[in-house]
């Protein structure tokens, strides 16, 4: 958690490139100034529009693409 409180949570893949899943990002999203809650729904909908910046490395867990 940064100082100003919000939550930036990644785990790490084997090869150590960091990943998130839409849990986190949805920790992410309560933990700002005015928080923003979203369905799991509109979480993949959001994911899915970002791809090809995000590669999805294992199911529902994604990496920002290299």
């Amino acid at each position: 958690m940064s100082d100003n409180g919000i939550e930036v949570d990644v785990d790490f893949a084997a090869d150590g490139k960091e990943v998130f899943d839409l849990w986190r990002l949805r920790c992410y999203g309560l933990s700002l100034p005015e928080p923003f809650d979203v369905t799991d729904e509109d979480l993949q909908s959001a994911v899915r529009l970002l791809q090809p910046l995000l590669t999805e490395v294992r199911p529902g867990w994604f990496s920002v693409a290299s």
